[in-house]
């Protein structure tokens, strides 16, 4: 049995280690491929930037010059954060509502948030589009409540879950210690929900600052966010592509979810564990 159990585990290793090198393949090109010329990129895309072929940090300058990368990373960063902590504080506090407070009207809003998962954005795009600009929201402010509209479904669902499993005695001891509703969330379920609202972060934070679609047609080129900057340098006059600029950017773009993710992925592996011995 033991002698099954390690051949089946080296092959569930084998094939882990083969997709991880799968999914690193395409990000180890785009950072070689940043160093490099125009010409090398497209005739040696999968040779190392060395010699001829290396220029340096040219490609980041250009890069940063032509998309107004720093002003793009300054809008990309404020409605990322704020987009994030709007919708894991709200949503966190919707889901204890709606799981403490059992009756037909949480009811359905627990299945219109549910509802709102699997509605595709194609189908909702230009009546949200002209309803935002009707209501001025077609700005680095107003964008963020149009995102905790489109994020509060899933986050409400992930924090649901996890508020079952808290003990609502230790709410009644809150209470009896004199806490009003707001003073028992933030200072007793709330601190309990923290792997679980890093959980929510992150995974927002992912799709708020790769989202390109949002951005372009609600705030377009006059607030450019990072994905609209760095398609903007794609394509230059007469169709030209300039693709060492287009690569620097991009590696530019995902260091900082990157990093957030790294930090964060101690709180991810807490909340994932957390909520399998709640269940």
């Amino acid at each position: 049995m033991n002698k099954r159990n390690s051949v089946s585990n080296g092959v569930i290793t084998a094939f882990l280690s083969i997709l991880a090198i799968a999914f690193m393949v395409p990000i180890i090109l785009v950072f070689m491929n940043s160093f490099k010329g125009q010409f090398y990129i497209s005739k040696f895309p999968f040779e190392w930037p060395a010699g001829d072929r290396f220029v340096g940090i040219d490609n980041y300058m250009n890069g940063i010059v032509k998309s107004g990368f720093l002003s793009a990373m300054g809008y990309s960063f404020w409605i990322t954060i704020a987009s994030v902590l709007i919708i894991v504080i709200l949503s966190a506090m919707t889901a204890w509502y709606i799981t403490r407070r059992k009756s037909k009207l949480t009811g359905i809003l627990y299945f219109a948030f549910v509802f709102s998962m699997i509605v595709p954005f194609q189908m909702v795009m230009y009546s949200m589009v002209y309803i935002a600009n009707t209501l001025h929201l077609d700005n680095p402010v107003g964008i963020i409540f149009v995102y905790l509209g489109f994020g509060a479904g899933l986050a409400v669902f992930i924090f649901s879950g996890f508020v079952k499993g808290i003990p609502f005695e230790i709410e009644e001891a809150a209470c009896i210690d004199g806490c009003n509703p707001l003073q028992t969330f933030f200072m007793v379920v709330f601190p309990l929900l923290k792997p679980t609202a890093i959980t929510v972060a992150i995974l927002q934070a992912m799709w708020v600052w790769n989202d390109y679609l949002l951005p372009y047609l609600l705030i377009g080129n006059k607030y450019k966010t990072i994905p609209v900057a760095v398609q903007g340098v794609l394509t230059g006059s007469y169709g030209a592509r300039d693709m060492g600029s287009l690569m620097a950017m991009l590696v530019l773009a995902i260091i900082p979810i990157i990093l957030f993710y790294l930090v964060g992925q101690k709180s991810i592996l807490k909340g994932v564990i957390a909520g399998a011995v709640k269940g």
